[in-house]
């Protein structure tokens, strides 16, 4: 652990140094000895200003105080950058966990690969229409591909599609 201390308009005592050294060691436990601290100390007005920013690997974290009491303002810190901390390693461990079920999920398809077997059903409804509705229905929903209808005049089943030019349609009669 590198422990820097600046002081502007503000004499640096041991105590101080002592009780920022002392409150620091609490991030250990979250990063272990490689914690690079570089914390200033100001007087601003009636205010002491504390600002401790910690660079652990390419994580940087700061946090910036105002109290009376320089003190208070370097246990507010602390707080600030130790929640800063739990965020920061809480969202990691939740896309580790995601990904390595992720992971699972994939090797458990490839695993289980199914060949020449209908894997999904959509459902859904086919209402009498002319061809020229449908196309209309069908400029509607961009989302979809194709749609399925009971052309009015033959009675059939119709499918009207977008081309892959996405500017004109195919349509699928039946024979007969």
């Amino acid at each position: 652990m590198n422990v820097k201390i600046t002081s502007k308009e503000l004499e640096t005592t041991e105590a101080i140094k002592d009780y920022i050294e002392k409150k620091v060691e609490r991030l250990k436990k979250y990063f272990g000895d490689e914690i690079n601290v570089n914390a200033t100390i100001k007087t601003e007005g009636n205010e002491q200003v504390a600002e401790i920013s910690i660079k652990v690997g390419t994580s940087d974290f700061r946090a910036v105080t105002a109290h009376r009491d320089l003190y208070a303002s370097i246990d507010k810190d602390i707080d600030i950058l130790e929640g800063q901390i739990r965020k920061m390693k809480t969202k990691k461990d939740k896309q580790n966990m995601t990904e390595s079920i992720r992971v699972k999920e994939m090797m458990q398809e490839d695993a289980t690969e199914v060949s020449n077997e209908i894997i999904k059903v959509l459902y859904y409804d086919i209402k009498p229409m002319t061809p020229e509705d449908a196309k209309l229905r069908l400029e509607e929903q961009p989302q979809n591909k194709f749609l399925a209808f009971i052309d009015i005049d033959t009675g059939k089943t119709n499918i009207i599609y977008r081309l892959k030019d996405n500017k004109n349609f195919g349509l699928v009669e039946p024979e007969a």
